[in-house]
């Protein structure tokens, strides 16, 4: 990569935002200086560092080079504010957040699938859906070899996938319901602990009876993919996992393709990990993912529904490869491009 050195800022510091200053260390990403950006001012320890933030302004990006904007799904608001006048300052924006995904003038990028795109940036590009990512690094390497007709997912979502506060609302209720006590919370419309929701995000008015998160499944591929006219259908489900997004894959290929086919193709891809032996009971488990850089697939086999269809089950750490990892991934890509 060099050795030109950067002055970074990240802003936020929920869940994905200490894990991207936990991966730009890990990483040993270029950093001349590292700013961490918040709503308030405050002291926060981010792998074993003490890192004071700062309350985000139009004046925290003064000389800095890159930005990633933690913006997890929820809590939208600095990328809005901020990502634009940064970008016109000079800065290049990274956000994880959802309101640039699918302007036509901003990359929608996944590294391994589609770097190319970083050419057309603007200092802003986007971080895709954590569902999307990890889906699309599946999907690109089939589609290469075989050509890509129909997509049907259904997603297993963690609830990390909706930040800290529902993280101990699960664990708050898993201990309630062992004390016998009423389920109660105010994240989901829902209890979550031992059960599941299949709703994630508002209904759609583009797509009558979807929900939000399945509508960026479906229009984000396209465009990372570049196939504006994909067949994708997508049902996305709250689990009560604490970390980890699985997801149910069925595609049907233009060209016929063995388990055997896809398991060698996926096994060549980076960022890719076959666990695939199911007379073993090994396949991709969200526990074994959670802390993984890598997409985790399994139980390859025929679909007999579709003609040269396969049916897939994928596992993947949703912050870091599904946001914080992706974003850094995104940065390094840009250095390795010269376009940082």
């Amino acid at each position: 990569m060099g050795k030109k050195k950067f002055s970074v800022a990240v802003v936020g510091v929920g869940m994905v935002g200490k894990k991207m200053v936990e991966i730009l260390l890990e990483r040993r990403f270029p950093c001349k200086s590292l700013k961490v950006l918040a709503t308030r001012r405050r002291e926060e320890i981010i792998s074993g560092e003490k890192f004071m933030v700062e309350e985000t302004s139009a004046d925290s990006f003064q000389g800095i080079d890159i930005a990633f904007f933690a913006g997890t799904e929820g809590e939208k608001g600095a990328g809005k504010a901020f990502a634009r006048q940064a970008a016109v300052r000079g800065t290049v924006v990274i956000d994880n957040g959802s309101d640039f995904r699918m302007d036509p003038d901003v990359p929608l990028v996944v590294p391994e699938v589609n770097p190319q795109a970083l050419k057309n940036h603007h200092n802003l590009i986007a971080n895709p859906n954590c569902s999307t990512i990890q889906m699309v690094m599946v999907l690109a390497p089939l589609h290469q070899a075989f050509g890509l007709k129909r997509v049907i997912v259904s997603t297993y979502q963690a609830v990390s996938g909706t930040g800290r506060q529902a993280v101990e609302e699960l664990n708050r209720q898993i201990h309630a319901y062992i004390s016998g006590n009423a389920l109660s919370g105010e994240v989901y419309p829902h209890p979550i602990a031992f059960n599941i929701l299949p709703q994630i995000g508002t209904l759609s008015e583009e797509f009558p009876g979807y929900y939000t998160e399945e509508v960026k499944m479906i229009k984000e591929t396209r465009k990372i993919m570049v196939l504006p006219e994909l067949l994708v259908s997508a049902t996305c489900v709250r689990v009560p996992v604490f970390n980890g997004h699985c997801e149910s894959l069925t595609v049907e290929l233009e060209k016929e393709a063995t388990p055997e086919q896809a398991r060698e193709i996926l096994r060549k891809s980076p960022g890719i990990q076959v666990v695939d032996a199911p007379e073993k009971s090994e396949y991709p488990l969200p526990v074994r993912a959670s802390g993984s850089d890598d997409v985790l697939v399994g139980r390859i086999r025929r679909n007999p529904a579709f003609p040269h269809g396969l049916d897939i089950w994928v596992a993947a750490d949703n912050i870091r490869k599904g946001a914080a990892l992706n974003a850094v991934q995104i940065a390094e890509e840009m250095l390795r491009q010269g376009l940082l």
